[in-house]
């Protein structure tokens, strides 16, 4: 298989969810443990439902540390949240938590690639599913996208593992194309969390997440590789693969497109 320059990954961050016990002691082990100063802090969000005596920490993102020799720096930063919502309230951090049956558990994990637009239309072309479009924050120099949820077909309750791809430091040209997009939609940092968040909640009140790929190409996939062990697929099996997720994105490409009055 054919790998592309955009193919490039480095791990950009992780979202790392935990139970509100175990909120506060991991704010404080990331502080005493991994040497978090207050500059190290990249954010953190509060809400304030109806009743509260006080704002509640949503989320805050740490970086664990960062190599400055490169034109963008390469940084290990991990957000972590808590669900704060009232027990009567949906929550889909509490029911993500809840699912896995453990204190804690990795949400996502942020892929950075050089080229953010030609690895999505990449994906796109083979059938992944993307819950937002491309977005830019102003305020952190990064265009990013959120995929479906990794899950088997027909699984009765979401995964709650899914990835973010993000390009860092895009230039004047590729913001430009961005701006004339169909897809353009812009969140500033502190719209970004808040967006995704309410985004997942409201896939899980629907009790539907979206797949990162459906399940009927995912079925596809399974029975063209089905009697084999990973060390006995071949390159040519692969490609078989992929000539099923370009013909099944085509496919649904086609179906989705209006038609044309005569």
């Amino acid at each position: 298989m054919k790998k592309q320059p955009f193919h490039n990954f480095v791990v950009d961050h992780m979202t790392f969810l935990v139970e509100p016990d175990l909120y506060k002691t991991t704010y404080a082990l990331f502080r005493v443990i991994f040497g978090v100063g207050r500059e190290d802090l990249i954010y953190e969000k509060r809400s304030n439902w109806p009743g509260q005596k006080k704002p509640s920490s949503m989320t805050f993102a740490a970086r664990v540390g960062m190599e400055k020799d490169a034109r963008v720096p390469s940084q290990a930063i991990f957000a972590v949240v808590q669900p704060t919502e009232p027990k009567t309230r949906s929550s889909h951090v509490r029911a993500m938590l809840k699912n896995r049956g453990g204190s804690c558990h990795w949400q996502h994990v942020a892929l950075r690639t050089p080229d953010l637009l030609g690895f999505h239309k990449f994906c796109v072309e083979r059938g992944v599913n993307f819950i937002t479009p491309i977005l830019k924050d102003a305020d952190e120099d990064l265009i990013q996208v959120f995929s479906g949820e990794w899950t088997v077909p027909g699984a009765a309750k979401p995964s709650a593992t899914f990835f973010e791809f993000v390009q860092r430091d895009p230039s004047a040209e590729l913001l430009k194309q961005l701006e004339t997009a169909s897809n353009r939609q812009a969140w500033f940092r502190d719209k970004t969390f808040l967006g995704l968040y309410g985004e997942k909640e409201n896939e899980y009140k629907r009790g539907r997440a979206v797949p990162f790929i459906d399940d009927a190409l995912s079925r596809r996939i399974a029975a063209r590789l089905k009697g084999r062990e990973v060390f006995e697929i071949e390159d040519s099996q692969l490609e078989q693969v992929e000539a099923d997720m370009l013909d099944y994105a085509a496919a649904r490409a086609r179906k989705a497109r209006p038609a044309v009055a005569a």
